[in-house]
């Protein structure tokens, strides 16, 4: 483990941190998202069946989790391959790959991207929300759970040698199922022997990222060293985001493109736009800047810029330019972009 302390971990090796460059820190670059497929609203079955066409792109990007075949993200590697270069090109130099055990990781095919594209890819270890634990997952306890998740990092994951950089993103729902609770808790155990970076997908409830964090705490988990995910989705209260910040985890607004009328996971969310999103990070810049994460959470096929969506560079090529014009300087740009990122992915 002493090799690790500050290196980064990719799917072809250790790197200087310096070597990263601007980073996106929860992408998915190869999944399987049934886990979370929705019925289309009655009437639409026709354009579920069928939605990748022109007629159909606005009703997709509505209700992206009601096609079957959206879902699928691990079909369209040669377009991601694609999409990586054009990342390259628009300054980006790596990406943080959040799919983990239960939604089809796939080393091998993240270790030829990376080779493919010279994008640094860091892996994920670890294990995501409850409904796509095994009965073997849900069977292990908290030290199996650990030595699993500690072994993903040291040796390689999915019987190969391909090592992972950071553990997640951890899955939870909300409630926080037993399961859940397990996976948490053999996470803080695991960071606490690895000095890791680690990322979490919190339940769709407010109260969801505190209740995270207290058991990642009681367990001697590394608040400091730890993401909370998909803030643009759960927190919308400025006091209570302001309250949890105080918590000193990062926090990542990772939904940069997502713009709907109606969350599906949770009616009771309005989903904030790409403006609100800029408008939250010039909020923070005072105080709260070095920790703040920025992303997309690319996990669906009509996101990708094959079928007209925005694809990886949209925060590069369009965020970016918005955020200079809303107050926040090129230097905290970098900040949010490069140092932020650089800090949470170096191995203590």
């Amino acid at each position: 483990m002493a090799e690790l302390t500050g290196k980064v971990q990719t799917v072809l090796g250790l790197v200087n941190p310096d070597q990263l460059g601007r980073t996106m820190t929860h992408e998915h670059l190869t999944m399987t998202f049934e886990c979370c497929y929705i019925p289309p609203p009655p009437g639409d079955e026709a354009v579920a069946e069928n939605p990748f066409q022109m007629q159909h792109m606005y009703w997709l990007r509505q209700n992206p989790y009601s096609c079957r075949e959206n879902l699928l993200l691990q079909q369209e590697t040669s377009a991601v391959r694609d999409e990586l270069l054009a990342y390259k090109k628009a300054g980006g130099g790596t990406i943080v790959e959040n799919t983990t055990t239960g939604i089809s990781r796939d080393l091998p095919t993240l270790k030829q991207l990376a080779k493919d594209t010279e994008v640094h890819i860091i892996a994920g270890a670890g294990y995501y929300v409850d409904c796509t634990h095994s009965e073997a997952t849900k069977e292990m306890s908290v030290e199996k759970l650990t030595d699993s998740i500690v072994s993903e990092v040291l040796h390689g994951a999915d019987g190969t040698d391909i090592r992972c950089g950071m553990i997640g993103e951890i899955g939870t729902g909300w409630p926080i199922t037993d399961s859940e609770t397990k996976v948490l808790k053999a996470t803080a155990h695991a960071q606490t022997q690895l000095g890791c970076p680690v990322i979490i997908h919190p339940g769709r409830n407010p109260a969801a990222p505190a209740e995270i964090v207290r058991i990642l705490q009681e367990a001697g988990g590394d608040i400091s060293k730890t993401v909370m995910s998909h803030m643009d989705r759960t927190i919308l209260n400025e006091t209570e985001l302001l309250e949890f910040a105080k918590l000193g985890s990062y926090l990542e607004y990772d939904l940069f493109g997502t713009e709907m009328l109606n969350y599906s996971f949770n009616l009771d969310v309005d989903m904030p736009s790409d403006c609100q999103r800029v408008k939250t990070c010039v909020s923070f810049r005072e105080g709260y800047e070095d920790k703040i994460l920025i992303a997309h959470d690319i996990h669906t096929k009509n996101r990708l810029t094959k079928y007209g969506g925005h694809g990886y560079s949209h925060i590069l090529k369009n965020i970016v330019p918005k955020m200079l014009t809303r107050g926040i300087s090129q230097p905290q740009v970098d900040k949010i972009l490069i140092d932020n990122p650089k800090r949470w992915l170096t191995f203590k």
